[in-house]
């Protein structure tokens, strides 16, 4: 019998100290003296969280809900959108998503979160699309969730965790789900948690600030290494936070299959061609020193506008972009261009 998975994803200890020592300045809108960057307000968010009244309500039984969560609202995620000029959100839940839940409890908040996401999106047309939540306690009952989210809400897509307490996603137990996903060609986006193994591993340093890059690094590899990447060509991967530490450890993973041979055969087309096929989003990356690295790794093409709001603003993401140096054209190639490639109905 399953337990209970509030240890798979992340501790209450963790999760409360990721959120709390962000502090507030990373959190409260971007410096009054600089202007509101509008542009054309046609842009597409891939990476905005919103919190259901189910997941609000679950977390705080369980005593996990803070700030951001506490305060998040319908009309503050509008008028976050409306101050970057972000015509369309795609709504996903944030870490822990469902996995601090029973089963049971875990598969009704799922079903909640995604009605919810599907609500918002019939209510304002245009301003909404969603990434559906999977209770990954149980195949069977994501495989439901996931059938129900893509062919009844309509969901855009599919939004789990880069790990489930010490799986990450190219283990064999989350094989039927990535194959469905495979054979529908959707999009998995994937969203960073702090595995069990390694939690609080640094003093008074959350798991924000190194893990969800190094989880998402991880998850890379793993389904990668695993072959799964290979075995499902048709999944449209979309990774948070530019990859983690993904380009500053490319060149060692294009070496794992020279030095270890039987890798050879999970990666058939080559390293470089999983890695420059995925889709890496902007959230906390809209800066030089990760856009300079991110850039060289895969082409303007891949990477999605992603603001990880309410954890930063909208506003902030599409200055780091501009301050970067892309011009009009780059601009719109990546805050809406590439996501219209994945998303046609946004056009």
């Amino acid at each position: 019998m399953l337990k209970p998975f509030c240890s798979c994803s992340i501790s209450r200890r963790s999760f409360l100290g990721g959120v709390a020592g962000l502090g507030a300045s990373t959190i409260l809108p971007s410096q009054a003296a600089e202007p509101a960057v509008v542009g054309k307000k046609d842009r597409i968010d891939t990476h905005h969280h919103f919190f259901s009244p189910g997941i609000k309500a679950a977390m705080s039984s369980k005593n996990l809900i803070q700030g951001p969560a506490i305060s998040w609202t319908l009309q503050k995620t509008l008028d976050d959108m409306e101050a970057a000029g972000t015509a369309t959100a795609i709504l996903s839940a944030t870490t822990p998503q469902v996995s601090f839940l029973s089963p049971n409890e875990a598969n009704n908040i799922a079903r909640e979160n995604n009605e919810y996401a599907a609500k918002l999106r019939g209510d304002y047309k245009g301003r909404f699309g969603s990434f559906a939540m999977l209770p990954m306690h149980d195949m069977d009952a994501a495989l439901k969730e996931l059938t129900y989210a893509l062919d009844v809400l309509k969901a855009d897509g599919i939004g789990l965790l880069t790990s489930y307490g010490d799986k990450w996603l190219g283990h064999p137990k989350f094989a039927p789900v990535m194959d469905e996903i495979n054979r529908r060609g959707a999009i998995l986006y994937t969203h960073p948690t702090s595995a069990d193994c390694c939690n609080n591993l640094i003093p008074n340093t959350p798991p924000t600030v190194v893990e969800y890059g190094t989880d998402t690094t991880r998850t890379i590899v793993d389904v990668v290494f695993s072959g799964t990447a290979a075995r499902c060509p048709n999944i449209k991967f979309i990774f948070s936070h530019a990859g983690g530490s993904l380009p500053f450890l490319t060149e060692r993973l294009q070496k794992m299959p020279v030095i270890d041979k039987s890798l050879q055969e999970k990666v058939p087309n080559g390293v470089m061609h999983e890695l420059q096929r995925f889709y890496y989003d902007t959230a906390w990356a809209a800066n030089p020193y990760t856009l300079s690295s991110l850039l060289q790794l895969v082409s303007k093409d891949q990477v999605l506008y992603g603001s990880d709001y309410p954890y930063r603003t909208s506003e902030d993401n599409v200055k780091g972009l501009l301050k970067y140096g892309f011009n009009e054209k780059d601009m719109t190639q990546i805050t809406r261009g590439n996501a219209i490639k994945l998303m046609p109905r946004l056009a």
